[in-house]
């Protein structure tokens, strides 16, 4: 026999279901920190990925693991906000350009995953034969397969989820006016600028952080679109 629903037990499910949010909004603060330190450090260790002779390898090994080793936590807390990202649509998500959202999500994740797991092989292939490595074609395949996966066909994978998401604010006023505008600025600067300068890259973690920050105030202060829905819509059921 099901237990009678008290206020307390309704009260205790809309708190964890309030909290949340709270917490996606924060595991994208975290991706984007983590991200965007891994993004620096391996600028500043690899130089020119798609360039470059091999001297980082020899100088920057310890610092170049630990960025890799951030990745996978950063994807992590990236799914979280991918979950925050879908539940701040609620009962307005548009099945077609929600498709398109986590599709996109998780291709750019994939790929990430993917130019980080062949960074981390160049790594440790050099590890095993440091004076043949270097000069076979090997490395020149996999340095080129490193650049091309990360800074095109994954930011062009960012562009896209950016693209969904700032379509879907405006159709639902979930989010202000603003912020979709401004999305769209920053999703057509990943889909057409080509260039493997880190500045591009840290363009998309900049954008989680600021969405992030947005919706864990609007969550925090009561505030906001999606939060005047939440509220309005017991009130509505109540007179039905």
């Amino acid at each position: 026999m099901d237990a009678p629903v008290t206020p307390d037990t309704t009260a205790t499910k809309a708190e964890r279901r309030a909290a949340t949010p709270i917490a996606g909004a924060i595991a994208g603060m975290l991706f984007a920190v983590l991200f965007g330190v891994s993004v620096t450090i391996l600028d500043n260790t690899m130089a020119d990925v798609a360039r470059n002779t091999g001297a980082w390898l020899e100088v920057g090994a310890g610092p170049f693991r630990f960025a890799l080793g951030l990745i996978p936590f950063a994807g992590i807390f990236f799914l979280w906000f991918i979950a925050v990202a879908r539940e701040r649509l609620g009962r307005f998500e548009d099945q077609f350009f929600a498709t398109v959202f986590l599709g996109s999500g998780l291709l750019f994740l994939a790929m990430v995953f993917a130019a980080a797991a062949a960074a981390g092989a160049i790594a440790a292939a050099y590890a095993k034969a440091p004076s043949t490595f270097i000069s076979s074609s090997t490395y020149l395949y996999a340095r080129q397969m490193v650049a091309q996966v990360f800074t095109v066909y994954a930011l062009r994978m960012a562009a896209v989820f950016i693209l969904s998401q700032a379509t879907l604010w405006m159709r639902t006023g979930v989010m202000p006016k603003w912020m979709a505008l401004l999305s769209y600025v920053v999703a057509l600067v990943l889909l057409f600028v080509f260039t493997h300068a880190s500045w591009v890259v840290l363009i998309f973690p900049a954008w989680v952080f600021l969405v992030s920050v947005y919706i864990l105030a609007t969550r925090l202060t009561g505030h906001g679109p999606a939060a005047r829905d939440a509220v309005s819509l017991p009130q509505k059921d109540a007179g039905t």
